[in-house]
């Protein structure tokens, strides 16, 4: 059996296009997943343009944002079976014995691969998934919110486990694409205030966020702002951009011994001086990826609706229509694109 899948060919720009592709075959501790919905991230779209910074295997299905029903369960898969609702981590291959993985913090595994890149993703019908890495989706829950676990996991990660937030505290999330927008969510939900701040050309997702998720949308130099109650800066600055630029605008606005969290990635090197980052005594935290307890925290929060993820999705397409999809986030028009299979 074969399905039609959004397959990323070569490393060059707009090397992808619909392929059908076999129904994977499992092992004894996988399942094989069908894809009810799978979202874009801005990783698939800078593989498409080849602006990427990671390698990648080609050819492969790309997505990595997904949920569905299990369809298949592997022989020594215990716990699940056929038609439950999941979603699943990226985590595709990991070492288990690897320091990290033994910690829990298998997404900071250097062996580890993803879907999407290192393995076929779920931009197509079925995928395979190892059953260690399932969580299961309340029926209350529907897909096209299930399926945006994965980028609200990373949200979590930067804001709740990687920055030190109180309640009162003023925090400027720098880039309002799908993970500024989450990440400024997650940050009000901590009890912050929050101001998100891009370009004059990212209005549209900029009030999305003023608008649904309670935080100030600023164009151009947030340090107004930053300086409005004691002319120290910002307690904290979440840099979701990955700019260079970006970077350096978070230490010009961050306090003396705040913090900055950065999650966007940015292949440029920085070309500037680091010394403010030490004069001020500013913690500078990396975040990258998730792991278990963090999926378990984000489904229970979007269950619950207390992280309502519907303002930020454009819209949803069939998997052949992929393209649309790509370019509608890729020029800004909508925060998040998400796919079905066909």
């Amino acid at each position: 059996m074969q399905s039609a899948a959004v397959v990323n060919y070569a490393p060059e720009p707009n090397s992808v296009e619909i392929r059908e592709v076999d129904r994977p075959e499992i092992g004894p501790q996988d399942v094989l997943l069908e894809v009810s919905h799978v979202g874009v991230c801005g990783s698939d779209l800078h593989q498409w343009t080849a602006h990427h910074s990671w390698p990648v295997n080609y050819p492969v299905v790309l997505g990595h944002e997904f949920g569905g029903h299990v369809a298949e369960i592997g022989n020594d898969v215990e716990g699940w079976k056929e038609g439950d609702r999941v979603v699943s981590e990226t985590a595709a291959i990991i070492d288990s014995n690897n320091p990290m993985s033994r910690r829990g913090l298998y997404n900071l595994d250097p062996t580890r691969k993803g879907f999407g890149y290192g393995v076929d993703g779920a931009m197509t019908r079925y995928v395979r998934v190892p059953s260690r890495i399932l969580h299961r989706v309340p029926d209350s829950l529907a897909f096209e919110h299930a399926c945006l676990t994965e980028p609200c996991c990373v949200a979590y990660n930067a804001v709740v486990r990687n920055a030190r937030i109180e309640p009162g505290d003023r925090v400027v999330v720098m880039g309002p694409g799908t993970i500024g927008i989450l990440c400024a969510a997650m940050a009000r939900l901590c009890g912050a205030e929050v101001a998100l701040v891009g370009l004059e050309s990212d209005c549209h997702r900029l009030n999305i966020a003023v608008e649904h998720y309670g935080c100030q949308g600023i164009v151009g130099d947030p340090s107004g702002w930053a300086n409005e109650r004691d002319g120290l800066g910002c307690d904290g600055v979440i840099d979701a951009a990955g700019s260079s630029a970006t970077l350096e605008i978070a230490m010009q606005v961050v306090r003396p011994a705040g913090w900055i969290s950065k999650v966007g990635w940015g292949p440029q090197p920085l070309g500037y001086n680091l010394d403010p980052l030490v004069q001020k005594n500013v913690t500078l935290q990396g975040s990258f990826s998730h792991n278990w307890p963090i999926w378990e925290r984000v489904l229970a929060l979007l269950t619950s609706g207390q992280l309502n993820v519907q303002p930020i999705i454009g819209g949803i397409w069939p998997i052949d229509q992929w393209q649309t999809a790509f370019e509608k986030m890729h020029r800004g028009e909508v925060v998040k694109s998400v796919l079905q299979p066909i």
